[in-house]
């Protein structure tokens, strides 16, 4: 069983990827399951120099393979808000319902709700970093619906359905998201005998 660390302390995000990899060879720690209580830099202008900069500071401190994901909602009237920032749309003392009410505030007079997912997994080990990302194509809601996921979930609509993540359930979440097809990528990589990494 291979340790992988995995630079995050929200549960939400941690407790999905051990989902998607349990049955697998390997083991996700998360920051929490370390007891590390620091805080991470996250100066990064683009999803992927945030995943990169996580996971080599946390490779640096642990000396094992360590992963980062960075993921952003892009509107695409918006010219790809909140993108970067999403997590900190509404400020630095945000909540995922301070985010949201920021962007259906922002998506008032906007008829065309067209928007995506993006999630980088970023994978550094004692050379390298590995980049594997996973998009979802969708639609803002008008209001948020369901109470299932965090984040932008309960005003997402993904393409194909008539359901926000906030209320589709988990199991098809964890099959059509962005992070699942990020982690689709990551776990074809690992289990590929030539990437001797």
């Amino acid at each position: 069983m291979t340790e992988l660390i995995f630079a995050t302390k929200n549960i939400n995000k941690s407790s999905e990827l051990k989902e998607i990899l349990h049955g697998t060879n390997y083991k996700v720690l998360d920051l929490n399951d370390l007891g590390f209580n620091g805080e991470i830099d996250e100066s990064g202008s683009t999803i992927h120099d945030n995943a990169k900069i996580k996971a080599f500071y946390l490779y640096e401190k642990t000396q094992k393979p360590s992963l980062s994901e960075d993921t952003g909602l892009e509107v695409d009237e918006l010219e790809g808000e909140p993108g970067v920032y999403s997590a900190r749309y509404a400020g630095l003392q945000r909540s995922d319902a301070d985010n949201v009410n920021k962007l259906l505030e922002k998506m008032k007079q906007v008829s065309d709700r067209s928007a995506q997912f993006r999630t980088v997994i970023a994978l550094a080990t004692s050379e390298n970093v590995f980049y594997f990302e996973g998009i979802v194509r969708g639609k803002i809601a008008e209001s948020p619906m369901g109470h299932g996921g965090f984040g932008y979930d309960p005003v997402f609509i993904p393409k194909g359905y008539d359901k926000t993540f906030g209320e589709l359930s988990k199991e098809i979440k964890n099959k059509i998201s962005h992070r699942a097809k990020a982690v689709e990528k990551l776990i074809e990589f690992l289990t590929t005998e030539e990437n001797q990494w």
